[in-house]
């Protein structure tokens, strides 16, 4: 047995059957060993970031990690931006880097760089592997450290003579680490400042946004009387009719600052103290207001859910509170795009236990309010800021639940960063639902331009303008593999959002707003 050999072995020994791929040269004995060995699921993509992309939305989904194949220190490049998001929403991945040859890297030939210092940036856990017969144990502790919690991203480096030679062992699964508890004192002590009953936030993140937790953190606010808040993007929460209404804290650094202003306690369950995305001139670099009490109820890698449960118990909650759903019904509109009418509309239309994975930047500020009493459904969003997310999060989603019905909501120019993934759609015929909201604009600058006291002028403008030529999303997707159409009212696109949800297979729908 090779390493390579070893390697796939370990991989299916430790729960991984899944890897999205994009390999080159250096993984050949790697790519040949899966046809050796049965039982992987082998998913191309045509860029590293679209391999790494659908590795994070497949993790949020399955609750475990796939494995990703790249190719040397530029192909890990070209997925890193992908991995940033991985890393913030905590979705655990193990990714395996082809390198040259330990004996060919002195002669610096034109793919030779230093993989591990590419790579540790955006993962918690580097290694190379030396040899054959270490490939399986290095591969084994690659997917602990993938699964510890909170989740990780693990990257291993497999130098192509350790994947040819000869030697390979399949290595053992590890133990992975549990969530440890929050300590008792610090739940009564957390207690007694929310019996107060002075103004209260619970900011709510990670493993706490399942359903077992928010209904939790609704006994809490049931008995004391505190908000309830995510922050700004959540890597994945459950949302719809009989699930508990909680909200995001606003993106625009006015309204956040207003929002908080009346909490003099913020108790953070598994999030940090809130922040603006970005610094701005003469504004403060906290979102809280002045000698607001911070109190950290559990930490993201603790038992979030347990922490809330016991605060619960520890107030005297009912197991059972009644969920107060939102007074705020989704109706189907007409007319042109406007973002709140496309929200309510887009309420009406979501298939029951539907995925949406969202990279709407603008268009998508106003969707959570109009969507609280949709049909039941799962909300992945971009969690790095990094755009270009969704088509790819969307796809690996859509591996992760071929059950269900994905929808992608996907800004036109944060979209041609993962454009290759309806290409991988096509391949798989998977059943997402691809929205693109084509305003021909970088319009997130232009607020951003504004945010930090900057006058328009001719060179901004063009720096943020999307055409000459225009971007034609229909014919990109058809290009692609994917069939589509073109919608410019309201009515339109709920006929055709319908339509493409009662058929099998992936479609995109550009509308031009």
């Amino acid at each position: 047995m090779n390493g390579a050999e070893s390697l796939v072995r370990t991989l299916l020994a430790c729960g991984i059957d899944t890897c999205f791929a994009n390999p080159g040269t250096s993984e050949m004995h790697f790519v040949a060993a899966l046809d050796e060995v049965k039982g992987m699921n082998c998913v191309l993509g045509l860029a590293e970031t679209v391999v790494t992309g659908c590795a994070d939305g497949y993790a949020r989904m399955a609750g475990k990690p796939a494995a990703t194949l790249l190719h040397c220190g530029p192909g890990l490049a070209n997925g890193l931006a992908n991995m940033h998001n991985a890393k913030r929403a905590f979705s655990p991945m193990v990714n395996i880097v082809g390198d040259h040859a330990l004996a060919h890297r002195p002669y610096d030939t034109p793919l030779t760089s230093d993989v591990e210092a590419i790579a540790r940036p955006f993962s918690h856990w580097v290694r190379t592997s030396m040899s054959a017969p270490s490939v399986g144990a290095d591969a084994a502790a690659a997917v602990q450290a993938a699964l510890t919690p909170p989740g990780q991203i693990a990257t291993l480096v497999l130098p192509a003579d350790a994947s040819w030679s000869a030697g390979g062992q399949v290595g053992t699964p590890l133990a992975v680490p549990q969530r440890q508890p929050t300590s008792p004192e610090n739940i009564k002590a957390i207690a007694r400042v929310l019996r107060t009953r002075q103004p209260a936030l619970l900011l709510i993140s990670g493993e706490a946004l399942t359903e077992a937790g928010l209904q939790a953190a609704q006994r809490v606010a049931h008995m004391t009387g505190a908000a309830l808040r995510t922050p700004t993007h959540v890597a994945r929460l459950p949302r719809g009719l009989g699930r508990v209404p909680i909200d995001r804290l606003p993106y625009g650094i006015n309204q956040a600052l207003e929002l908080l202003k009346p909490f003099q306690h913020i108790v953070l369950v598994g999030a940090k103290p809130p922040a603006p995305f970005f610094a701005y001139p003469a504004r403060p670099n906290s979102l809280a207001a002045p000698g607001t009490q911070f109190h950290v109820l559990a930490r993201v890698e603790q038992d979030l859910v347990g922490a809330l449960r016991d605060l619960a118990d520890e107030l005297g909650a009912p197991e059972s509170v009644p969920i107060v759903q939102s007074s705020r019904q989704p109706q189907l509109l007409t007319g042109r795009f406007e973002a709140e009418k496309f929200a309510s509309t887009l309420g009406v239309l979501l298939p029951d236990h539907c995925i949406v994975a969202e990279d709407a930047v603008t268009s998508g500020r106003p969707l959570f309010e109009y969507t609280h009493n949709a049909a039941p459904h799962d909300w992945l969003q971009l969690t790095g800021g990094a755009i270009g997310h969704g088509f790819a999060c969307a796809t690996g989603a859509a591996i992760a639940s071929p059950d269900r019905q994905v929808v992608c909501l996907q800004a036109d120019g944060a979209g041609m960063y993962c454009l290759q993934a309806l290409w991988t759609q096509a391949r798989h015929k998977l059943n997402v639902v691809n929205v693109v909201f084509a305003n021909s604009v970088y319009k997130i600058l232009q607020g951003e331009l504004l945010a930090v006291g900057a006058t328009p002028g001719p060179v901004s403008n063009d720096l943020f303008d999307l055409g000459r030529p225009t971007l034609d999303w229909v014919k990109l997707a058809q290009g692609m593999g994917v069939d589509s159409c073109s919608v410019d009212t309201l009515e339109q696109f709920a006929d055709v959002f319908k339509s493409a949800c009662a058929k099998r297979g992936p479609f995109l729908i550009e509308f031009r707003i």
